[in-house]
């Protein structure tokens, strides 16, 4: 069910990736791609609970990059879009459950930068309050 709530995001935002990152350290526990997407599911060099988007996600925010490139100076995060195969828009949204961050679902634009429209970033809200019920 929760892969379905993914795929849904997928395909509604034409996005290159969505992931739900569970538990220490947010590993990704479940991932969709667009075809021309890489996988970012094995990824265990970075260490995410010390990236910024995390950092903020954690705290309970969601956060909305139309232009990753610009959004941090920070080497360990720049390092973190290569890796993710030239992550160039992202949002980030958490999945809050009895008051706590239980997970974090990211829809990822690799390439060229991209404006989120506010129904996007409303639908990454939605989608990860429906995971939350499942959790």
């Amino acid at each position: 069910m929760i892969r379905a709530i993914l795929q849904g995001l997928l395909e509604e935002t034409g996005a290159s990736r969505v992931t739900l990152r569970r538990g220490e350290g947010f590993p990704v526990v479940e991932e969709v791609l667009a075809p021309s997407a890489k996988s970012i599911a094995d990824e265990r060099t970075l260490d995410m609970r010390t990236q910024p988007v995390a950092i903020e996600v954690a705290a309970g925010r969601q956060v909305v990059h139309d232009d990753s490139a610009t959004a941090y100076d920070d080497p360990e995060y720049h390092r973190m879009r290569e890796l993710y195969g030239g992550l160039a828009a992202q949002i980030v949204t958490p999945v809050i459950v009895g008051g706590e961050v239980a997970g974090i679902v990211s829809l990822h634009q690799i390439g060229e930068p991209r404006h989120w429209t506010e129904g996007e970033v409303a639908a990454c809200r939605a989608a990860a309050a429906r995971v939350a019920e499942l959790l």
